[in-house]
């Protein structure tokens, strides 16, 4: 006699096997895996000691590591655009399709593989966090807390990232629409410098910018402090940069979610 599991079984389950076979490349392609952390390490070693030495030294590199976490969790959406669009390309979306399983299970899968991934790019830059002169001087609950609200932010940015993907042709395509919106809203922040120092509306946009708000408030959670001479920020944003973090991936992942699967049932329909 068949066993009749209830649809949230199947679709934790479904969910977990995508998420597998999804890491089970990566193993195979490791390449994949160094992309993902030798990227973020370069951004380190080139911030933190070509222009460091003229933003406060160690002092600045305090203050820089919690932007690179926010920078490689960010740039991670694009490691779910590229893999997601390669699915599709090669006909994988398509078998996933013709299978009993949940539609939505297929981009969770994918959403939570790279979610590791993020896991993974992160206890390496913590690693080399520290080797740079890196420190938590907070305690160990709110150190939690900011590593919580980054990966949060890492796993909305992968469903803003699978949504680009299903909206992309092909691979080639993914690549630079993975990327192109990524920098402006990278740097456009406060991830390497004082979002008040930035002039006119690029300062209006940093200030309101998730990326500045998931970045202050884990330099706020690690007690990482900026050098002197930085302008400090000020305005809502700055005062409840917890908050407003969380807050921003929960937004993020309101819309994104169900704009993702709408356009999966799309693309899956074809």
């Amino acid at each position: 006699m068949a066993v009749e599991y209830s649809p949230r079984f199947r679709f934790v389950r479904d969910s977990a096997i995508v998420a597998h076979r999804n890491l089970l490349t990566i193993l195979r392609v490791p390449t994949l895996l160094v992309t993902a952390t030798i990227q973020p390490l370069m951004f380190v070693f080139l911030f933190a000691y070509i222009f460091g030495a003229s933003l406060g030294g160690s002092q600045y590199r305090e203050f820089l590591l919690a932007g690179i976490f926010t920078q490689t969790v960010a740039f991670s959406a694009a490691f779910t655009t590229v893999g997601l669009a390669g699915d599709l390309q090669k006909g994988i979306i398509d078998r996933m399709r013709a299978l009993p399983m949940s539609r939505m299970a297929v981009l969770m899968g994918r959403t939570l593989s790279d979610l590791v991934v993020s896991v993974l790019s992160l206890a390496v830059m913590v690693g080399c966090g520290y080797i740079v002169g890196w420190r938590i001087n907070g305690s160990i609950a709110d150190a939690a807390l900011a590593f919580g609200i980054i990966l949060l932010f890492a796993f909305a940015m992968s469903w803003v990232g699978a949504l680009t993907g299903l909206l992309s042709p092909n691979v080639e395509v993914a690549q630079s629409a993975g990327l192109i919106w990524l920098f402006p809203l990278t740097f456009i922040s406060s991830a390497f410098i004082s979002a008040a120092a930035l002039p006119g509306p690029l300062r209006v946009i940093a200030e309101w910018n998730p990326i500045t708000a998931v970045a202050a408030s884990g330099r706020k959670l690690f007690e990482n402090g900026a050098p002197p001479f930085f302008a400090q920020p000020t305005g809502w944003p700055a005062e409840h940069c917890v908050e407003y973090a969380v807050l921003c991936s929960v937004a993020i992942l309101a819309v994104a979610m169900p704009l993702a699967l709408l356009r999966y049932r799309k693309v899956a329909s074809r």
